[in-house]
């Protein structure tokens, strides 16, 4: 069995899934102390994986009914994400595998989210276009198999995630921001107010820098529509955004199937929206598309172990690519 190890940002994970995908555990810590700062603080994000970390790991295997005679590899995040925060879960892993004379997969966080499409009882086979909508990223792959993935486009500034905290901040909404600002659309009209959907940028990229300056410019005039119908507007400004550079990235590839990971993936008027696109899409349940760790295990097996010994030099990366 493969334990996985995620703290690419603020939530403590850790899982157990089986060489067939099949999750046995699936631990998801999260601190619920940023909301405070209205986002997230990184050395606040490491101090707390430090303290719960262990906790999760011990959890997951509880949970899984598994000991560590039943773990073969152990998987961790490398990067992109909070280099501090992702020290600390690289840490962890390199001491259990270490001690127990285990091999290592590093996974690249990015490959997890599309291999969370993999996972049983519903594994999803490639060829597929992928939509990663997070916090931290967003994107759009061609994924001809379960090894890896081709860009097609990514975001110029912001993530969705980010337009969408941002946003809900700025309406004067609480963090996490997404589910606060989706609640407060529900009563709005979505055309009650017209916001860019970056229509301007050329390719498959993303640019949500002038929905979020639009929305800042919105709230100071003196006529302007209520939150709800603001929230609402800026809400499908987003979605529209995204699916239009989805069905682009349909048609260009030529692929007829559609995977979305991520934590934006929740969002009721995405789902909406994606699925009137009309082909076959796969989705993974909630709990699988925010940030956990039985997606990087999922992604571990298809990554070459390094051995004992030839991972205590392994770094964590910001973004970009990795490295020993």
């Amino acid at each position: 069995m493969i334990l996985a190890i995620e703290t690419s940002c603020d939530d403590t994970c850790a899982a157990v899934v089986d060489r067939d995908g099949a999750i046995r555990a699936n631990v998801i810590s999260s601190q619920g102390v940023h909301d405070r700062y209205g986002g997230v603080v990184p050395e606040v994000a490491a101090r707390h994986h430090l303290e719960l970390v262990d906790v999760a790991v011990e959890d997951a295997l509880r949970r899984a009914q598994a000991g560590w005679d039943d773990v073969d590899l152990i998987a961790v995040t490398q990067g992109p994400g909070l280099v501090g925060a992702l020290l600390i879960g690289l840490s962890e892993a390199k001491a259990l595998a270490a001690a127990r004379d285990l091999p290592l997969a590093p996974v690249d966080h990015l490959q997890g989210h599309v291999a969370a499409n993999f996972l049983a009882p519903d594994p999803f086979e490639p060829p597929f276009v992928c939509l990663i909508a997070s916090g931290g990223h967003t994107l759009l792959a061609r994924v001809e198999d379960r090894h890896g993935f081709t860009v097609l486009g990514s975001t110029l500034d912001d993530a969705a995630g980010e337009a969408f905290d941002k946003g809900a901040r700025m309406l004067g909404l609480g963090y996490p921001g997404g589910p606060a600002l989706q609640r407060l659309a529900e009563g709005g009209d979505p055309q009650a107010h017209r916001f860019p959907t970056a229509d301007n940028v050329a390719g498959l990229d993303f640019s949500f820098a002038g929905v979020k300056t639009a929305l800042r410019y919105a709230l100071r005039e003196d006529d302007r529509p209520s939150d709800a119908d603001l929230a609402a507007a800026y809400q499908h400004a987003i979605v529209e955004q995204l699916a239009r550079r989805t069905e682009r990235a349909l048609e260009e590839t030529g692929l007829e199937r559609l995977a979305v990971g991520g934590g934006v993936a929740a969002n009721a008027a995405l789902r909406e929206r994606l699925a009137r696109i009309g082909v076959p899409m796969h989705i993974p349940p909630r709990e699988l598309c925010t940030d956990n760790a039985a997606m990087i295990a999922s992604a571990a097996r298809y990554v070459t172990p390094l051995g004992p010994g030839e991972y205590l030099g392994l770094d964590a990366y910001a973004s970009g690519e990795r490295g020993l």
